[in-house]
């Protein structure tokens, strides 16, 4: 089991950035792989990004490349998703999400642990 914490969502003006962050506890982290999931009011939830569990694969849905970026530090639990040049399509509530296999995936369903969320309002 995996306990997930994200933090550092907020307000923020179109163009402007944000990270958020997702701290882990319980079963090694290393062993994961991560994603970053939003779900918009009435709307689906959507991918945003994953990263293997070593951090040198990473995907990324059309919309945010070039603009959000997600890392990892193994040595604290911790995966990020840096979040530059914001649209007023991005806001969302973001979560993070574990998934306990070596490949990964785009679907929600594949994930086994997920936070609580974090919102992000971008202002136009």
């Amino acid at each position: 089991q995996v306990q997930l914490v994200e933090s550092g969502g907020g307000l923020v003006q179109a163009g402007g950035s944000l990270r958020l962050s997702c701290a882990a506890s319980g079963r090694t982290f290393s062993t994961y792989v991560m994603g970053w999931f939003r779900q918009a009011p009435g709307k689906e939830r959507e991918f945003v990004a994953a990263m293997s569990r070593s951090g040198d694969v990473t995907e990324y849905v059309n919309s945010v490349k070039g603009r959000f970026t997600i890392s990892r530090d193994n040595a604290k639990n911790t995966v990020y998703l840096q979040m530059n040049s914001l649209k007023p399509e991005d806001t969302a509530v973001y979560y993070c999400a574990a998934r306990d296999q070596w490949l990964l995936s785009r679907s929600a369903t594949a994930y086994d642990y997920w936070g609580q969320g974090t919102q992000v309002t971008v202002s136009s």
